[in-house]
């Protein structure tokens, strides 16, 4: 069977694909939420393809797939064979730009914030992140240091920097009561990637609109980048937060009208999954409450989850499939898998399996 006919027999139901060239090697792996459609498009309207698209389809020699039940899976098994493989064109075709975190240094008289590649043990500094683009980082911090004018050339020189003459500094440079000024401002970041005030947005939103309606279109367009490169921030800050926040996450996705699919989840990690057919179970929601309970309750289970630069991938796509809408998911506290709580995890049970 040739490559073209191999590919018309492919089911239109989610998977991942791996190519690969004459000696049998994977040289590429994607995934789908329908195999049919998605490896068609590498052999059809080949003229439109990027020029490294073309230069790995002139190599694929066969492909091999494997199913999941959900595109959710797919995407996790995808990320978990190109950590194995590490097949060519996935090295090429992703940019492997530097991990790094935004430092911000406490101690001394003012805060300072700069770009790391790793995390200090060293004391004084909190770090968020690690984000995957050390070029959004850095758009980002330059962004919020011209919104909130606090782009200073010479911290407490006693003079003013040539920043300050064109009116991109603060005053950081002269001391005095624009230290507290400028430290207040940085505070209020710190609580903006922390998630507890986003204000920041607000403000610049509100700016943008009024720009918009005084027709002065230039300083809209400035506004609204401001505001995408701190939201990138603020997103990726939340998903780690979220993930690595130690939560017991069930999920609930419905393959068709007679199957659905159980996710439990811990921080970056799937730790048990498996279909139901809900007319075979009459006592669907024990089942669930029995496996919740054995996997929940184990200790190791139960320690802090830490995400690194190793965990981001994994930890990404859960918290996009969790905000996705495809499924349907809860959240139970440490305190619901004791008994005297029992009933409360009955409840969110049987609500998510009848929403």
């Amino acid at each position: 069977m040739n490559i073209k006919e191999k590919v018309k027999n492919l089911p239109l139901t989610p998977g991942v694909y791996l190519m690969k060239d004459q000696k049998g090697t994977v040289i590429y792996v994607g995934k789908a939420k329908s195999l049919k459609k998605r490896v068609q498009t590498y052999f059809q309207n080949s003229a439109a393809h990027p020029q490294k698209i073309k230069k790995m389809v002139a190599n694929i020699n066969d492909f091999h797939v494997l199913h999941t039940d959900t595109e959710f899976e797919a995407f996790l098994l995808e990320c978990k064979l190109i950590k194995e493989l590490q097949p060519l064109f996935n090295k090429k075709m992703k940019s492997h730009l530097p991990y790094s975190y935004i430092a911000i240094k406490m101690d001394g008289p003012f805060r300072k914030i700069s770009i790391a590649s790793e995390i200090s043990e060293a004391g004084g500094t909190i770090y968020f992140g690690p984000y995957t683009s050390m070029i959004y980082v850095k758009k980002a911090i330059e962004n919020l240091k011209e919104y909130f004018k606090i782009n200073c050339l010479h911290p407490l020189k006693g003079s003013p920097c040539l920043n300050y003459t064109l009116g991109k500094c603060n005053g950081l440079c002269l001391g005095g009561s624009r230290v507290e000024e400028y430290n207040r401002i940085v505070e209020k970041f710190i609580s903006f990637l922390q998630g507890f005030d986003t204000e920041i947005l607000d403000e610049i939103e509100k700016k943008m609109n009024q720009a918009s309606e005084e027709y002065q279109f230039e300083e809209a367009a400035k506004y609204r980048n401001y505001m995408k490169s701190l939201s990138i921030l603020l997103y990726k800050e939340n998903m780690i937060q979220f993930t690595g926040g130690n939560k017991n996450i069930v999920v609930v996705e419905r393959i068709n009208d007679r199957t659905l699919k159980v996710f439990l989840i811990k921080g970056h990690n799937v730790i048990f999954s498996k279909q139901y057919h809900p007319e075979k179970f009459r006592h669907l929601s024990e089942k669930i409450k029995d496996t919740i309970l054995y996997f929940f309750q184990e200790n190791d289970k139960r320690k802090p989850v830490v995400i690194g630069k190793e965990e981001l991938d994994e930890a990404q796509i859960i918290y996009s499939y969790l905000n996705g809408g495809n499924a349907r998911f809860i959240v139970i506290p440490e305190e619901w898998l004791d008994d005297s709580e029992s009933e409360k995890l009955d409840e969110s049970i049987n609500q998510l399996l009848n929403a």
